[in-house]
């Protein structure tokens, strides 16, 4: 049986992980390490309970002897790191907590997996594979046009930003001084099921059924190019497999939207399948949409130039980003949560 070391296993993009690997590769062993901050769930991997298939484990990827023991108890065929701090806003409020899990957390991982990796036989150094999943933020803004490619510069431009492409830089170090197999990701907006609502769609979703305003920073003329959940987990999974030691693939979805856009497919969308569901006196939920302060530093426009990665997307998220989101009963079967102030939404899948 072939074992994963996932960290950051209960957050958003690394639940998602963990659940389609788990489910399309029966051979396939996940020890899940996560600290279970705010953005952690393990509701999201309540169907794994019992399952002698992922093994869970409370703990931060700063904590070099956890790390260290995992390890060494179950010899890990491969390491996906999806631990990190990943809300720009929380970043230019409170830096530190990105500096510490991003960088020195990246650090610790490394190091950590280094000292255990040159321990094991030759044949096992070669097969193994460390893999860091990273953001087209470290690139910066981009104008009307133009792709990040695997050989944009970095330009970070945020706290967040700043720390992700600290940690892509020590990633790419330890494999030329030390030799360590890593391979590096840097995704697009990722967007689909169990997302904390301080990102935008869950957000807009959890204002909009509780009659809350809709904010946008600016005029939502910012462009993102926005990538389903589980297509960015497929590509991960293949290039696990497939991907050339030392190298860097861009994973996008091929479909830029401006903010506005975005936020005016959701409302569309409640409208759709909910109209009985909305408040007294609302019209639509466009009308809840309230334009806000720019966020300081707030890049322009992100889009990612996917060729070098080792699948075939064609054309399907350009198609149906409305399907993305479509599949997820956004009002009949959502639940809301609060714990110490912050609102959860969990979005349940169609049986």
């Amino acid at each position: 049986m072939q074992t994963v070391l996932v960290t950051g296993g209960a957050g958003f993009i690394g639940g998602n992980y963990v659940l389609r690997s788990l489910a399309e590769n029966p051979g396939l062993r996940i020890v899940n390490l996560d600290a279970l901050t705010y953005a952690g769930n393990l509701d999201t991997l309540a169907g794994l309970q019992g399952s002698d298939r992922h093994v869970f484990r409370h703990g931060s990827i700063a904590d070099q002897s956890q790390v260290a023991r995992l390890l060494e108890e179950f010899e890990p065929n491969a390491i996906v790191n999806f631990a990190a701090e990943s809300h720009v806003d929380r970043s230019i409020d409170g830096p530190a907590d990105f500096i510490q899990t991003n960088i020195v957390g990246t650090f610790n991982l490394l190091q950590c997996t280094l000292d255990w990796w040159k321990t094991r036989p030759e044949a096992e150094q070669q097969a193994f594979r460390f893999l860091h999943v990273s953001t087209d933020e470290v690139y910066g803004s981009l104008g009307d046009t133009g792709l990040f490619e695997e050989t944009t510069a970095y330009a970070p431009n945020s706290p967040y930003a700043a720390s992700k492409a600290s940690s892509d830089h020590l990633v790419r170090a330890w494999f030329h001084t030390f030799g360590l197999p890593v391979l590096t990701t840097n995704c697009s907006n990722n967007y689909g099921p169990h997302q904390f609502p301080e990102k935008l769609i869950p957000l807009m979703i959890l204002n909009a059924l509780n009659n809350k305003p809709l904010p946008v920073y600016g005029k939502g003329l910012n462009v993102r190019d926005w990538l389903f959940v589980r297509d960015h987990c497929s590509a991960v999974w293949t290039i696990l497999q497939n991907g050339r030691s030392g190298e860097t693939y861009n994973v996008g979805g091929h479909t830029e939207k401006r903010n506005i856009e975005v936020v005016e497919t959701v409302c569309d969308l409640l409208d759709d399948m909910a109209v009985e569901q909305r408040p007294p006196g609302i019209g639509g939920y466009r009308e809840l949409i309230t334009f806000v302060e720019d966020r300081a530093g707030h890049d322009w426009r992100y889009a990612i130039d996917a060729a070098k990665a080792l699948f075939e997307r064609g054309n399907l998220l350009q198609k149906n980003f409305r399907l993305g989101i479509r599949p997820y009963e956004l009002v009949d079967r959502c639940r809301a949560s609060v714990d110490d102030g912050i609102a959860t939404l969990v979005l349940h899948e169609h049986a």
